[in-house]
């Protein structure tokens, strides 16, 4: 363990670092590293993975490049940052694609061993960077590491050259811990138990991570490490969590709360698989999981699996919820509980795999034939993504109706501090699960204030009876062609996914309840909305206020209450408008205006301010 170091003279609230290399070169892991241990001494953190769609792209390749950004502090985050204060860049590719981003006068850490005439030609360069002067208006620290990282362990027996080499995302972390007063303890920690079978990799890997801290303590371009303080929590008991980690953990939390095994049915999909990953990991909770052929076979499984009784889950991304759609319109018309997970990425088609979009909500609210409406949620952060995966289960449960939860590959693959909850002060939950029946019992009978019919799982005597997606009779559930029939039906479904906002929060505007502007988002856009008019309202723009929707199918009761007090509207989106068109669907208001962006990238905090002012101009 490294002691602690001297006193930093500098005393910093947020930092924003970004680590960039070949999707080889352990960005994702150094980036975790230090965003795990910045949480771990107290800070808030924020993170944003961007990686290539390849599994290995073409080395030095300006597209296959993979980048890591954090941004720490001791006042609320709830973004990655905009601008990077340091930029550690492993290759010339990684420092041309993300030099935009840094701050002028700020740091730019290079390993000047990537700098040769074939990787500078990789990245488009004509003149090496490090040499033309067109850094100048940065400070650049210029590292040896891969020499560096051969040097500290020439000595280690076992390692081959490849191995050496991939070490020296180490001797990176190492200097950046130095940077900002960061321990290196939870990182060695991290690697005994990672590599606990192979203590040659442990003793590499430590090695080098000492080697690059104590070479940044002797440069004389960082005269002093940065003190970031703890930020001020809620108390409680935090770790770091990445969405769809949160998300399994929602499903386990709904799981144990209803009483009822967790079965999920699911078929690997960028960015969607690690909630399959995770739940692997708890069959000692009860937990089925079925990797499946297809997603066809995904859901349809996870279907049979409500029939029989199980709180049932199938997770996708866009091109998975194309496919499941047939069979999410038969899980609507037998009205059976079934949570759709959809983590939304670029499209259309395979489109942008690794990039984040809302791409998704009009799939999700009619991307199935005939009138088949079904609940639509949508998480908004990391975090909350455990919150609205218990959400989604209570609302499936208690309506016998299939529920959509919208995440994104931004909230899914990002990170944040989330205060561990106790199962036992979660909502309850009361599934619809019948054992016996009175004389009067139909299997389509209805519950006068939420229209759910009862749940009858087969293996009871008595609850025998039929279920399909031929229509089905309003009280037996046995085929019926009747005309007026299936109007009642129709409407009936249609009533009860419409009686779920009963059973919803009411709409809560942030910062003003009346004014000029008001704000809109949706799902994994909050954090950037909401810093972005946090700002406006401390500079004295009291007259903006935010609202932003999780409930997307039903919307809150008081929508339009609350649409009505503000003179302007504008409704922010990762796509070309999807959930605007709604809401001119649902209320008869001119003048909805629109702020889109449709970059596989989330808001940036400059951008929104810019134009929030224009429309309050």
């Amino acid at each position: 363990m490294i002691k602690e170091k001297k006193p930093s003279t500098a005393s910093l609230e947020t930092v924003v670092v970004r680590f960039v290399g070949d999707s080889g070169d352990g960005m994702q892991f150094t980036g975790t590293q230090f965003s795990d241990t910045s949480a771990m001494f107290g800070n808030d953190v924020a993170t944003f993975p961007n990686y290539p769609s390849e599994i290995r792209a073409p080395q030095g390749s300006l597209y296959g490049v993979s980048g890591f950004q954090v941004h720490i502090g001791s006042i609320e985050v709830r973004t990655p940052g905009d601008e990077v204060d340091l930029l550690v860049a492993m290759n010339p590719a990684g420092l041309k694609t993300n030099l935009y981003a840094v701050k002028p006068g700020h740091t730019i850490i290079v390993d000047v061993d990537a700098f040769t005439r074939k990787n500078l030609e990789k990245a488009e360069y004509d003149n090496n960077p490090l040499e033309d002067g067109s850094l100048e208006n940065y400070r650049v620290i210029e590292v040896a590491m891969t020499t560096l990282t051969k040097e500290a362990l020439k000595d280690v027996e076992g390692l081959d050259n490849k191995s050496i080499v991939r070490s020296k995302n180490m001797f990176a972390l190492g200097m950046v811990y130095w940077m900002y007063n960061r321990s290196t303890e939870h990182t060695i920690e991290f690697l005994n138990k990672k590599f606990s079978a192979k203590p040659h990799l442990i003793e590499a890997n430590t090695k080098v991570l000492n080697a690059g801290l104590f070479f940044a303590e002797t440069l004389e371009l960082i005269p002093n490490s940065y003190n970031i303080l703890p930020a001020k929590m809620v108390s409680g008991t935090y770790r770091i969590i990445m969405g769809n980690t949160a998300t399994a953990w929602g499903f386990l939390a709904a799981a144990e709360k209803s009483g009822l095994e967790l079965f999920l049915g699911s078929y690997p999909i960028t960015p969607a698989s690690d909630i399959l990953h995770e739940l692997v990991k708890h069959k000692h909770f009860g937990v089925k999981t079925f990797q499946a052929e297809d997603e066809i076979a995904g859901i349809s499984s996870a279907i049979g699996a409500a029939f029989a009784g199980d709180l049932a889950i199938t997770t996708t991304s866009g091109p998975g919820l194309a496919l499941k759609g047939e069979a999410l319109g038969l899980a609507m018309m037998l009205e059976l509980p079934l949570v759709v997970v959809n983590v939304q990425r670029g499209g259309p088609s395979t489109g942008l795999p690794t990039k984040t979009e809302q791409s998704d909500l009009l799939q999700a609210m009619y991307g199935r034939n005939g009138e088949s409406p079904v609940i639509v949620i949508a998480a908004s952060t990391p975090a909350n993504c455990f919150n609205y995966a218990y959400m989604a289960a209570k609302l499936a449960l208690e309506h016998m109706t299939p529920v959509i939860l919208l995440t994104d590959g931004y909230i899914a693959n990002g990170s944040a501090p989330w205060k561990i909850q106790s199962v036992n002060d979660m909502p309850e939950i009361k599934s619809k699960i019948i054992k016996t029946v009175d004389d009067n019992w139909s299997p389509y009978r209805r519950d006068n204030e939420t229209l759910a019919r009862d749940w009858a799982v087969p293996g009871n005597a008595g609850l025998e009876h039929r279920v399909g997606g031929l229509e089905k009779d309003f009280l037996t559930g046995n085929v019926s062609y009747v005309p007026e029939n299936h109007e009642l039906m129709t409407k009936t479904r249609a009533e009860k996914i419409k009686r779920v906002e009963n059973h919803i929060p009411l709409l809560q505007p942030e910062f003003a309840d009346e004014g000029d502007l008001l704000v809109i988002g949706w799902g994994g856009t909050y954090g950037a909305l909401h810093t972005a008019v946090k700002q406006l309202h401390d500079e004295g723009y009291k007259n903006i206020g935010f609202a932003h929707f999780n409930y997307i199918n039903p919307l809150p009761k008081n929508t339009e209450e609350m649409l009505n007090r503000f003179k302007k509207i504008v409704v922010c989106e990762l796509n070309n408008g999807q959930f605007v068109n709604i809401l001119r669907m649902n209320f008869n208001r001119c003048g909805f205006l629109q702020y889109n962006k449709i970059q596989g990238l989330p808001f940036g905090n400059k951008e929104l301010i810019k134009k929030f002012k224009e429309l309050v101009a």
